[in-house]
């Protein structure tokens, strides 16, 4: 048994040996050595003759490598010693031996890499999957390095076939004259070859051997243009790599970000395709949700739903496209800081602080009561309370859009009160994400001491509340010394011309977006931060800069919510549909009850009335749970699951909160302002 396993194990390590021999005789030695294998055919005199025929012939192949290895260096020493090459030539010459010799050597180790892999395999267990899931996982490891080594040969050949390409073109241009063009044309080319070698970078090798990185095998789809690339020649095709998407063994799909030659300029024909798709169908789709009484964020979410992963699948950029669609989030914070009026919202203050926290702490107390009945994460549970505690500010806004109901005899305008009541919500949204880092690490925390547990949430909130306390002192030293005449630099500088305006506020946005990010707190916050500050100097202010931004917000804000319409799947709503509705029915139930609950309680009995309208507009669930929702899921607080239910409640809830607003406004406005609230 020893013996045909012997035979066996050699027979494997010749096969790769096959190409010196002709066709018949490969054919006879693998006959041969089934036969052995089988214990057929062949007696224990001719088995160990086979062996040591075998064997001898390897061993004469490894002499013959060790004898061209010694031509290789005397080569070498003969190069360097010649006289006649210049410095660069008998490097390039030196190099290409090499290349020569690493092939060798590489071909030899992969021979006892092979003996090596079949030893530990026949020792192994084949009813042990996790030994088998090993053994595999090392032969893929060898396989990737083998292929990494390949392709860097690969690539050191081409360098070394274009070298003597160069160095013939040199010869030939020595042996004849040049014209003055034929001149200045060498000498660009030189100068090309030398911005080329500057601007490279060697990102492959930089980077092969630091931490965290793994070889992995991928596929390589290139653009399918028949027409265009038919009588493309193969250096052409290769050189045109623009378009090529690699697709990895978990079908990822990736495409060029930096190209190795940065001075050809690229596209990304997916993504542009991708945006105009969106811009084309988005029409439609809003004017039918206008039509019908609907918002039309519902048309772009619903135009996303059509072209993505569960209906015509055109969208190919989806990273892309959502990356974009984050502008969206951006600009939208800033105007609803920009609307952010302390003059405005100073009579309703007390309510419009206090109702906010009460309803988020009475939400996460019931959702931390139904998350320690249902056996959930505390993490997630509070993740999934403060999501759904949050309204939607561009719904409600759509809804109190013409209202002019002003206060009479001393009521309170309930568009005051939901308004500052929604304005205080998209702050505990900025600082909901700015905490969200510490419900990641909470999430995966190994801590058994409680001591230890409470100190590290301690010293967690104690970080946040100093880069909350940084934040807002920065925000007071610019709006007490640099926003004021910032402005007004600005508005001096742009007259007659908005793009100064529109630049300069973009880019001070941009520079509070990454102030806070810098101070780990969100992105999101220095968005409405931005728009606040500017608000403070004043209405005209306001209004100027918001018939500026507004049209920019309105076309990202498409892109978002078209982005939100790439993750919902109306398969998974239909199929359970019961379990949705009943949720969201409980959800928006919930909201409208503790809404009323502690409305009665911080509102003057002469406005109390306004209270279940008010309710009514804070019963569904803010489009920024889809925000909140997708960064959860990539930071693992909470599961596939969940987060697909978030997606679908939020969509049903906002779905039926015009409904319930209309009921609202019928039962509690007067005949004649219900036409300018409606």
């Amino acid at each position: 048994m020893k013996a045909t396993g012997f035979i066996s194990l050699w027979t494997l390590v010749l096969l790769p040996c096959g190409p010196l021999a002709n066709p018949a005789e490969r054919e006879d030695v693998v006959k041969h050595a089934i036969k052995l294998h089988r214990g057929k055919g062949a007696g224990i005199t001719q088995r160990k003759q086979w062996v040591l025929e075998s064997c001898r012939k390897l061993s004469g192949l490894l002499r013959q490598k060790n004898v061209v290895l010694n031509k290789l260096k005397n080569a070498i020493r003969a190069v360097e010693k010649d006289a006649g090459l210049s410095d660069e030539e008998k490097l390039f010459q030196v190099h290409t031996f090499e290349i020569f010799q690493k092939e060798l050597n590489e071909s030899e180790n992969s021979v006892f890499q092979a003996i090596h892999g079949l030893q530990r395999a026949l020792q192994g267990d084949y009813k042990d999957v996790v030994n088998m899931k090993e053994s595999s996982r090392q032969r893929l490891e060898a396989l990737r390095e083998a292929a990494i080594k390949e392709e860097m040969e690969y690539v050191e050949l081409l360098a070394a076939e274009k070298h003597q390409v160069e160095a013939l073109k040199n010869m030939q241009h020595q042996n004849k004259s040049l014209s003055m063009l034929d001149e200045i044309l060498e000498d660009v080319r030189k100068a090309a070859d030398r911005l080329e070698e500057e601007i490279e970078e060697h990102a492959f090798d930089d980077n092969k051997s630091v931490r965290g990185v793994n070889f992995e095998a991928v596929l390589r789809v290139e653009e399918d243009e028949a027409n265009s690339k038919r009588n493309a020649s193969k250096r052409e095709v290769e050189d045109d790599l623009g378009l090529s998407m690699l697709i990895d063994s978990q079908n990822n799909q990736y495409i060029l970000t930096k190209p190795r030659d940065s001075t050809i300029p690229r596209a990304d024909h997916h993504f542009i395709k991708d945006i105009v798709t969106i811009g084309m169908l988005s029409l439609p789709c809003g004017w039918l949700c206008t039509t019908i009484g609907l918002p039309t964020m519902f048309g772009y979410i619903i135009c996303g739903v059509l072209l993505g992963p569960s209906g015509l699948n055109s969208i190919k950029s989806i990273v892309q496209v959502e990356t974009l669609g984050e502008f969206g989030v951006f600009f939208t914070l800033f105007l609803v800081g920009l609307e952010f009026s302390p003059e405005r919202l100073r009579k309703v203050w007390k309510i419009s602080l206090q109702g906010p926290c009460y309803m988020t702490v009475l939400m996460i107390a019931f959702g931390l009561l139904w998350g320690h009945l249902l056996q959930i994460r505390p993490t997630q549970s509070v993740f999934i309370s403060t999501c759904l505690s949050l309204s939607s500010t561009p719904l409600v806004s759509r809804f109190l859009a013409g209202s002019v109901r002003g206060d009479k005899e001393g009521d309170i305008d309930y568009s005051s009160v939901l308004l500052g009541m929604l304005v205080m919500q998209d702050v505990q949204l900025g600082l909901f994400i700015a905490v969200m880092p510490t419900l990641i690490q909470a999430g995966v925390s190994t801590y058994s001491s409680i001591f230890k547990e409470i100190l590290r949430i301690l010293i967690l909130i104690g970080q946040i509340l100093f880069s909350l306390a940084a934040v807002f002192l920065l925000c007071l030293v610019i709006k007490t010394y640099l926003i004021g005449p910032y402005y007004r630099k600005l508005h001096t500088e742009s007259k007659g011309n908005k793009e100064i305006l529109i630049l300069g506020i973009t880019a001070f946005t941009f520079l509070m977006l990454t102030i806070t990010e810098l101070l780990d707190v969100s992105m999101e916050l220095g968005c409405f931060l931005a728009g606040a500050l500017i608000s403070s100097q004043g209405h005209m202010v306001t209004e100027e800069i918001m018939c500026c931004i507004e049209p920019i917000r309105d076309f990202l804000a498409i892109i978002f919510f078209a982005s939100i319409g790439l993750h919902v799947f109306p398969t998974f709503v239909i199929y359970e549909l019961t379990v949705l509705l009943f949720l969201t029915l409980s959800v928006v139930i919930m909201k409208f009850v503790l809404a009323v609950l502690v409305l009665s309680l911080i509102l003057p009995k002469t406005s109390q009335y306004i209270k279940w309208i008010v309710s009514a507009g804070l019963a569904q669930v803010s489009e920024f749970s889809f925000v909140l929702g997708s960064r959860a899921r990539r930071a693992g607080i909470i599961s596939r699951e969940v987060y697909l239910l978030i997606l679908s409640v939020t969509t049903l809830s906002l779905l039926l909160a015009p409904a319930l607003w209309r009921a609202a406004i019928m039962k509690c406005v007067p005949r004649p302002e219900r036409r300018s609230s409606t």
